[in-house]
């Protein structure tokens, strides 16, 4: 591919959010045009304090487990940090790259800002965040697999595009994660080298970990949407998760941020035209503000208090070391005048 060529894919890649948005909220306008805004708040205010009250520590349980991607990264480099450390790494990083979308370059960025302050080589980062990539995509992958199975045909059937796309995404999912297994299994522990940086690849407990790790995120994920869609709707666990799934890889491949728009069409389409349209909707607010907006405004608390913090201290060290600083070439004059 020529350099005029590759520009131009990433030019196409880079405006596809901005198209993708906009067809999502043509889309979504169209759903919802018979309904008015205090319909939408009145579906929001009337959601049971007790689903909230799930629903907000299925978010919790969630990052706890997204945060245990970092863990196995840093297990896979051979590292160690202290678990406070790779705890606000690992939600800091998933509440921004949630939220910003291109997870690569916004939850990256987070993570070599920290991980470089605790003597993380940049080498072993970018190991850190294709190992969590690999992850994420190998759980997300599983629950896609079972989904497809859950979602009732239907569904499918209502329209041409959405079943190709699907029986598509089943075989590259599929193919992906039989040929990452086949691949551990064949080359456990051999070097990989790309450009400069040297893979190693993992055993099949650490690739079955993984998988279980990232169908567990997708999981606790999906249940803070169930909850807060529960009381409106009720459609077994089993093909509410597939659905799920479905709708969540809509919204990463269409290069939106957090997938906005492009998940509740797909919702909204999916479920049955007998529901109120502007309760499913007013649900799916409701699911990311829990999910989305609470987790960010907590880490960036978190990142400000330890920000704040290790500023002070740096200035105290400041201190001290101009205290003593002037005292050393004293000192050295009489350890000199001991030797003689």
């Amino acid at each position: 591919m020529s350099a005029k060529a590759k520009r131009l894919f990433k030019k196409i890649v880079s405006y596809s959010g901005i198209f993708f948005f906009v067809l999502a909220a043509v889309m979504l306008w169209w759903q919802l045009r018979g309904y008015s805004f205090s319909d939408i708040v009145h579906a929001i205010v009337s959601i049971p304090a007790i689903n909230l009250v799930a629903a907000c520590v299925a978010c919790l349980l969630g990052y706890l487990a997204l945060s245990l991607y970092d863990y196995l990264a840093l297990r896979y480099i051979g590292a160690r940090v202290s678990w406070w450390k790779w705890m606000l790494a690992g939600v800091l990083g998933f509440a921004i790259s949630n939220n910003a979308g291109n997870a690569v370059v916004s939850g990256g960025a987070i993570r070599y800002r920290l991980y470089t302050r605790w003597r993380i080589k940049g080498g072993d980062i970018v190991k850190m965040i294709t190992f969590s990539g690999f992850t994420f995509f190998l759980g997300w992958s599983a629950i896609l697999i079972l989904g497809y199975f859950l979602v009732p045909s239907a569904v499918l059937d209502q329209s041409v595009g959405a079943s190709i796309g699907i029986n598509a995404l089943f075989i590259i999912c599929a193919a992906a994660v039989v040929g990452y297994l086949g691949v551990t299994l064949l080359f456990r522990n051999k070097n990989i080298r790309v450009g400069k940086i040297k893979f190693v690849v993992p055993s099949p407990t650490t690739a079955l970990t993984q998988m279980l790790l990232g169908a567990a995120d997708s999981i606790l994920a999906g249940l803070v949407l169930y909850f807060c869609l529960l009381p409106f709707v009720h459609i077994p666990f089993g093909t509410y998760i597939g659905l799920f799934v479905v709708a969540q890889a809509a919204g990463v491949f269409s290069q939106v941020p957090g997938g906005i728009g492009v998940f509740e069409t797909i919702f909204l389409l999916a479920l049955p035209a007998t529901v109120d349209k502007a309760d499913i909707f007013g649900a799916l607010l409701t699911y990311r503000i829990i999910y989305y907006v609470f987790p960010l405004i907590g880490a960036g608390g978190l990142f400000f208090v330890y920000e704040n913090w290790l500023r002070v201290r740096m200035k105290r060290w400041l201190a001290e070391a101009k205290e003593k600083i002037p005292q050393i070439p004293e000192k050295i004059k009489n350890i000199r005048q001991r030797k003689k």
